[in-house]
């Protein structure tokens, strides 16, 4: 038996051996092409290789690559990236601290919350996904995907996701409150607008920062900049990845000068990062921010969802949850929906399914896919259901 060079991360990966991208497109050795409905896992939002992105990637490796650990030097797409992505941002979220992934951003978050608080009570919710290091997989709310991992981090306790009376367990010990908006890897479960309400509330009330984890669901993925939007409520910090650097590493934690700024002193470097705000990741971030809001893709996310909804009929679909371009479609059984996403990458179409949702087929493509393409994979769906 041969052994690659590469860690395995699972059993079964899809194993399809890509050597070209473009727009929703991923290309195999043989030349073959599939339309990728999963974008990466919520990332290449303005499609593969977007030329704006490309270019700015281009531009910025013809002037240099890693200068300095991350606060040290002044870069310029570091700068323009941070100013640009601020002016999108209510007031009370203007202090960026880039990062390279979304786990590493949720550990900046975490402690940031306790330094700020002087607490080292962490609350987080049942099937949470915040990533898989050490502190972002302590605030995950499954017990399965931290086997063999322990001790994790003390005092993280788990609370019922949309359920207003596990609130109360909110109190002056309490660092902070981490939550995803919309729960991603729980199969695309939605918050509700009264329970996020109450929970911003017993935050206020009991001085303990509210944390949005916003990996999956920012960038225009559900039809807003950001998934917080349209619930008029306002984190302590944010956290964002994924997308934000338009398929180039990149992760943030954002909250205000006055949270942030207990990170510089005492110890000075209280939180460090080599390559956090990599040039050429800053470059890319700038670029897909830009574009994304001058080629007014976010306006017809909305309209795609239904696209999906409207093409996606078949009796053996149960549900199909979700806001914007981040859907799940429920099918009820864990070995029928392995059988249907075999068969629709067999078609054509590459799609898979949620860490805590193994039943749901995740539907999450660039948001500059067209009406034809929508059109093109239901029809690769609909006949991996009919026939698994």
């Amino acid at each position: 038996m041969t052994h690659s060079p590469l860690a395995a991360t699972s059993p079964k990966p899809i194993g399809l051996d890509i050597r070209e991208a473009n727009g929703v497109y991923l290309t195999d050795a043989s030349g073959r092409s599939y339309i990728d409905l999963i974008s990466g896992i919520a990332v290449s939002n303005l499609g593969h290789r977007h030329p704006a992105i490309t270019e700015a990637i281009r531009s910025q490796a013809g002037d240099y690559l890693h200068a300095m650990v991350y606060g040290e030097y002044v870069l310029k797409n570091q700068t323009a990236f941070a100013q640009q992505l601020a002016s999108h941002l209510p007031p009370t979220l203007q202090c960026i601290y880039p990062t390279n992934s979304g786990s590493e951003a949720v550990e900046g978050a975490l402690k940031l919350a306790k330094k700020y608080t002087g607490r080292t009570s962490i609350l987080a919710f049942q099937n949470a996904y915040h990533g898989s290091t050490h502190g972002a997989l302590s605030v995950t709310g499954n017990d399965q995907l931290k086997q063999g991992y322990g001790p994790l981090l003390p005092e993280v306790h788990h609370l019922v996701f949309n359920e207003p009376l596990s609130i109360q367990l909110i109190n002056r010990q309490t660092a902070a409150v981490i939550i995803e908006v919309i729960q991603g890897e729980a199969g695309v479960v939605t918050a509700e607008p009264d329970f996020l309400q109450a929970l911003r509330n017993r935050c206020t009330e009991t001085g303990t920062l509210l944390i949005f984890d916003e990996s999956q669901t920012a960038m225009g993925r559900t039809g807003t900049l950001f998934a917080f939007e349209p619930y008029n409520i306002i984190p302590d910090i944010l956290v964002l990845s994924k997308a934000l650097g338009g398929g180039m590493p990149l992760g943030a934690f954002i909250a205000s000068h006055e949270i942030m700024n207990v990170l510089s002193h005492n110890p000075a470097l209280g939180h460090i990062s080599t390559f956090g705000g990599h040039p050429l990741s800053c470059a890319a971030g700038l670029a897909h921010l830009n574009a994304l809001m001058t080629e007014n893709l976010m306006q017809a996310v909305e309209q795609k969802e239904q696209l999906f909804r409207a093409y996606l009929q078949h009796s053996k679909i149960r549900e199909i949850r979700g806001k914007g371009l981040m859907l799940a479609v429920e099918l009820g059984d864990t070995s029928f929906r392995e059988r249907v996403c075999d068969a629709a990458i067999a078609g054509g179409v590459i799609t898979d399914w949620f860490l805590f949702c193994d039943t749901a087929i995740r539907i999450a493509p660039p948001l500059v896919i067209t009406e034809n393409e929508i059109r093109k994979a239901c029809d690769v769906l609909l006949q991996a259901i009919e026939t698994s």
